[in-house]
């Protein structure tokens, strides 16, 4: 039961995006869902905190897969050497310490397979659906070559030195990685998320819907990171091809271009910034509505482009090439400046 409501609610929380999108406060559409979304899964601070303890260790084999399904509590992931899960849990609770029991940790084994599931039963007179207000906090250590995917309904995810693929999803709560190369997906409704040190020869796709989006040491084949109410800043990342959305929020993109790479950088409400490092040349298209563009880097305007079309260059609109214009360019916002500086 514990998976079926995980998916009911991140069902429920993805139409969040398109609500908030037809809406003039896209905030306070997203705060006002996410709270009727989490209503039934967040514990209430009614009394002293009682515990239950939970341990379990399972082999694996160091390329095993292990999934983690939680409806409310913390996850916590760390590599480690062997070929053992080890699963350590804690449930929590400020109501009645018989609700403790009501909470069960159900693990399977299959080969090279770990599959752990949080089940609260239901209660037909609790309005909620549960017949408890638990969470359960989850610190596991996997094989470092294992492959992750955590969901969770309202907690934080956090995975380190996990070699293998990574998959991460939450409707309420953080997600963070560090040192965890193959990070193929990473998305909260509510929470930021942090990617660092990440290399994946794919894509990689990570986005929140209330909060900001920060990814550093990234290197993949194409990076693609979205937030509609929320900044997203990418550092020191090596990608052909990056785009970078958000509906209210500003952007910020430090590093250098790489050679026929393609960028694409869209805010609605938000000033984009960009630090280029490097002599790698680009072919700039940006604009703003109600904004200004200002670029330290010398541009090249007033030529014209392989169609035949003349570049032109206002303080609100720029088609020009720096260098050899080998990558391009793309920035577009409507409220907010776009500006461009040269990094060290």
């Amino acid at each position: 039961m514990g998976i079926r409501l995980i998916s009911l609610a991140l069902l429920g929380a993805a139409s969040i995006v398109t609500q908030a999108a037809a809406q003039e406060h896209p905030r306070v559409v997203i705060r006002e869902t996410v709270k009727r979304v989490l209503s039934g899964y967040q514990g209430r601070n009614r009394g002293p905190e009682q515990t239950e303890q939970f341990s379990r260790k399972i082999k694996v084999g160091r390329d095993g897969r292990v999934s983690i399904g939680n409806i409310a509590g913390d996850i916590v992931v760390t590599g480690g050497s062997g070929d053992e899960v080890s699963i350590e849990a804690v449930k929590r609770t400020r109501g009645d310490p018989r609700e403790l029991e009501n909470v069960h940790i159900n693990v399977t084994e299959r080969a090279g397979r770990v599959e752990v599931t949080t089940d609260h039963e239901q209660n037909r007179n609790d309005r909620n659906g549960r017949s408890d207000h638990v969470s359960v906090d989850y610190t596991i250590t996997v094989p470092g070559p294992a492959s992750v995917d955590l969901h969770s309904v309202s907690g934080s995810l956090k995975v380190s030195n996990v070699q293998g693929a990574v998959r991460m999803e939450t409707v309420s709560g953080n997600v963070t990685t560090s040192n965890a190369p193959r990070v193929e997906l990473a998305k909260s409704v509510s929470g930021d998320i942090d990617l660092t040190a990440t290399s994946i020869e794919g894509d990689l796709n990570a986005s929140s819907v209330s909060g900001s989006v920060r990814a550093r040491g990234v290197k993949a084949r194409a990076l693609q990171l979205g937030s509609v109410s929320g900044d997203i800043s990418v550092s020191d990342v090596t990608c052909d091809r990056v785009e970078l959305k958000s509906v209210s929020g500003g952007l910020d993109f430090s590093g250098t271009l790489a050679r026929s790479g393609r960028y694409d950088l869209t805010s609605h409400s938000g000033t984009v910034r960009l630090i280029l490092s490097g002599i790698t040349g680009f072919e700039l298209h940006a604009s703003t509505f109600s904004g200004e563009i200002r670029s330290e880097l010398p541009l090249t305007v007033g030529a014209t482009d392989a169609s035949g079309r003349r570049r032109t260059m206002t303080n609100r609109s720029i088609q020009g090439t720096f260098g050899d214009g080998s990558a391009v360019l793309t920035v577009r916002t409507f409220s907010g400046d776009v500006v461009i500086t040269k990094g060290r």
